[in-house]
């Protein structure tokens, strides 16, 4: 008797899965100078001490608001010139890009989990939970972003860790609305019934047969919300609100110096073109991760 041979599934190429992915990505030029200008930006994060020619918080009392060394009065040893009260504007760089990136890096997860439970619990169960869970979304949406975060931070006390909270607290409703969205797209589809009917629980059919087709619209959606919150903490720190002197953070540097900027326009404009570059090396990576991820643009 001849036994018939099991036909065992071929398992996804993840390799050709990520060259099809690079394809597409590296397709828009600016997604790929972003993604370069990021990886330099968390290596200097990463090596700020080694990177760094001074202490970011060292005060030199004889080299107050010393221009950059393009300029006539500049001092060598400062290359981008020093502050106020004579601290190194490039090492206070430097080191504030681990501020700006932890403060990203903190926000999106905190946001990302709370929405992401908040989303599938709304998508799957529908019914009251569905309406609970959007109204609440609904409420914190209709107020200005920045103004519900210094609401917030007014509440909670001025501080970095406060101002995270804060902004994550107002970034996560646009993460609930998406996964909300994806769930209810996807709770109906064959794959779904068929886990259902395997005897597959709630909670694996949410978070193991659900929620993973659901990641290429979120990611995109992190990426963004990486530099919005970059952003918020730039101006909740520029109004005095988010992180507090001396700490190097940009938008406290901006807050600090913004009486010298016609004095000593460096002072505000280095801090200014950092968070520039910043977020418009993450908003390029996300323009990037769309083309990749949407399935209408390779079609188109």
């Amino acid at each position: 008797m001849t036994q018939t041979p099991k036909i065992v599934p071929a398992k996804p190429d993840r390799a050709a899965a990520l060259r099809e992915f690079w394809h597409y990505f590296s397709v828009n030029r600016g997604a790929v100078i972003g993604l370069v200008v990021f990886a330099l930006l968390v290596l200097i994060a990463i090596f700020a001490p080694l990177l760094a020619p001074y202490s970011p918080d060292l005060q030199y009392r004889d080299a107050i608001l010393k221009p950059p060394f393009w300029d006539a009065g500049s001092d060598p040893r400062f290359l981008l010139g020093t502050d106020p009260v004579g601290r190194d504007m490039l090492s206070r760089l430097i080191h504030g890009a681990r501020y700006s990136l932890f403060i990203g890096f903190f926000v999106v997860s905190g946001a990302l989990f709370v929405g992401v439970i908040l989303g599938v619990l709304a998508g799957y169960f529908g019914g009251w939970i569905d309406a609970m869970i959007m109204r609440v979304m609904d409420i914190v949406l209709a107020f200005p972003s920045l103004l519900l975060a210094l609401v917030l931070v007014a509440i909670l006390g001025p501080g970095l860790f406060n101002a995270m909270v804060a902004i994550a607290l107002v970034l996560q409703p646009h993460f609930a609305r998406l996964v909300r969205a994806a769930v209810m797209a996807e709770k109906n589809r064959e794959y779904v019934t068929a886990a259902r009917l395997s005897g597959a629980g709630h909670l694996r059919l949410m978070l193991v047969t659900i929620l993973p087709n659901c990641l290429g619209p979120l990611i995109v959606q992190a990426t963004l919300s990486f530099s919005n919150a970059i952003l918020e903490a730039a101006a909740l720190g520029f109004l005095g609100m988010g992180a507090q002197p001396p700490t190097p953070e940009w938008g406290t540097m901006l807050a600090s110096a913004r009486e010298f900027i016609l004095r000593a326009p460096w002072v505000v404009t280095f801090p200014g073109l950092a968070i520039l570059i910043t977020v418009l090396a993450i908003n390029l990576i996300g323009d990037g991760l769309r083309d990749a991820l949407d399935p209408k643009l390779k079609r188109s």
